[in-house]
């Protein structure tokens, strides 16, 4: 006696089959919408500030004036205290702690140092100004005998560069924040030298 065995195969309903589909629509749609959200929170943009002002001085005397890492309290009035707290001064790779006249601090890394061009840069290690990524420059320029240009430029982020900074944070804060700080130091820079 022979006997047939037969398989009973379970075809898939309509609905099951719809199911299956919009769950897999819907998995697929929350990847991608989260690798959006986090690649937007993560797309904080690049910002830069150049400010300059000349200066009725020789380039020297103003180099005299702002090539000391170890004391922007020299010529940034807002500025009360200046330490260096590791490294050498002036040296590549020193650090120093600035203490404001509003008892805030921001910690800052020499990144170069050039006394015959007349140019240094550095970097904003952590601090209270609204940044993030901030690198700098100081450039002297010779205009002629009695006659300076200081250019100070500075590229950055925001601080808080998720997706919706808290207030205070927005890219327009940085920037003005960063104006504010530039023009300050190269307004007194000018009064003090000519």
């Amino acid at each position: 006696m022979s006997y047939m065995t037969h398989t009973i195969m379970k075809i898939p309903s309509i609905i099951e089959i719809e199911a299956t589909k919009m769950k897999s629509s819907l998995l697929i749609t929350s990847l991608l919408l989260g690798l959006s959200i986090n690649a937007f929170a993560e797309s904080a943009k690049n910002l830069k500030v150049e400010e300059n002002v000349v200066i009725n001085a020789s380039a020297s005397k103003v180099w005299e004036k702002v090539s000391n890492f170890g004391d922007l309290g020299a010529w940034h009035p807002a500025v009360k205290k200046t330490e260096i707290v590791a490294g050498t001064n002036n040296t590549k790779g020193a650090e120093r702690l600035l203490t404001l006249q509003d008892n805030g601090t921001i910690k800052e890394k020499l990144l170069s140092y050039n006394p015959k061009k007349m140019v240094f840069g550095y970097s904003i290690l952590e601090g209270v100004l609204p940044v993030s990524h901030y690198t700098s420059t100081v450039t002297i320029k010779s205009q002629g005998a009695d006659k300076t240009l200081v250019v100070w430029k500075g590229s950055f982020k925001r601080k808080d560069t998720g997706a919706n900074p808290a207030a205070g944070q927005s890219d327009d804060d940085a920037v003005k924040t960063i104006i504010g700080v530039y023009r300050g130091g190269l307004d007194n820079l000018k009064k003090i030298s000519e």
